[in-house]
């Protein structure tokens, strides 16, 4: 009788976990696919080999049938990948600044193509101000690459502000995944508001006042060869090359900079 029992529960966790295992792999497959497309710029894609776009938005979940908000694209580099890959499936949601060189870039590569982008959506997020980037209670993510230190340098209400408008927009049990440049915690907290890197509990303490819960964090964008010491902060070192030609070679063999990958949930 117990080997009976214990075959049956093996078998109905193999009935669970099998086709779980298959949905992340075929998701990761699509995401593959949006990432490999030839439709990419191709600037933006000599960057995979610093940015992982399929191991990043595979560890933050993402899906081609979800409603996922992109937190100021800029020009576009997550936009290529995302937009394609939730076209026909999900929803794919811009939420860009009020105004700008920024805005302007991310509705100029939205009109430039419709058939990767005809069924974007642009909101809009204003720096410390209460932003509807989605119906609240409507995304499954809210993704967020480089910019939480745009928010903390601003100062003022503009960083809590941000992830209470994240917070709000999610569905319970949402996914906020933030990539930034990682400071030390043994570094000096003034750089925070210089250099564009930020401590790891710096994050965490804003997301978890906002009502998230830190759900997991991977190595994937770690750069272990960035010492985090630069003249010009992070944007010392490429894509950016803020100091020119001084020691171009030096900041290439570094590469960019070292980011954390750090995965909030919005509490069911």
């Amino acid at each position: 009788m117990r080997f009976l029992l214990t075959a049956t529960l093996a078998a109905l966790m193999m009935s669970t976990f099998v086709p779980l295992a298959a949905a992340v792999s075929g998701d990761q497959t699509a995401i593959s696919a949006a990432v490999q497309s030839s439709s990419r710029n191709p600037k933006f894609a000599a960057r995979d080999i610093y940015r992982h776009p399929v191991e990043t938005l595979t560890f933050f979940g993402v899906t081609p049938t979800q409603t996922v908000v992109e937190i100021w694209p800029g020009g576009g580099w997550y936009a290529e990948i995302l937009a394609p890959l939730l076209r026909d499936g999900g929803k794919y949601i811009a939420a860009t600044e009020a105004a700008g060189k920024s805005r302007e870039a991310t509705l100029a590569l939205i009109a430039s193509d419709p058939k990767r982008f005809d069924k974007a959506v642009v909101t809009t997020l204003e720096m410390g101000k209460a932003s509807n980037i989605a119906p609240p209670g409507s995304a499954d993510i809210v993704l967020t690459f480089r910019n939480v230190h745009n928010f903390l340098m601003a100062g003022g209400a503009a960083p809590a502000q941000f992830f209470a408008d994240c917070f709000r927009a999610l569905k319970p049990g949402g996914v906020l995944g933030v990539v930034d440049h990682h400071l030390p915690e043994d570094a000096g907290s003034q750089l925070e508001i210089s250099s564009g890197y930020l401590k790891r509990s710096t994050v965490i303490k804003l997301a978890t006042d906002a009502g998230f819960k830190l759900d997991g964090e991977s190595p994937v964008n770690a750069n272990p060869k960035d010492d985090h010491v630069h003249p010009k902060g992070v944007w010392t070192l490429p894509p950016v090359y803020a100091l020119g030609d001084v020691d171009r070679s030096r900041y290439q063999a570094i590469g960019e900079s070292d980011r954390m990958t750090l995965r909030f949930i919005k509490p069911l």
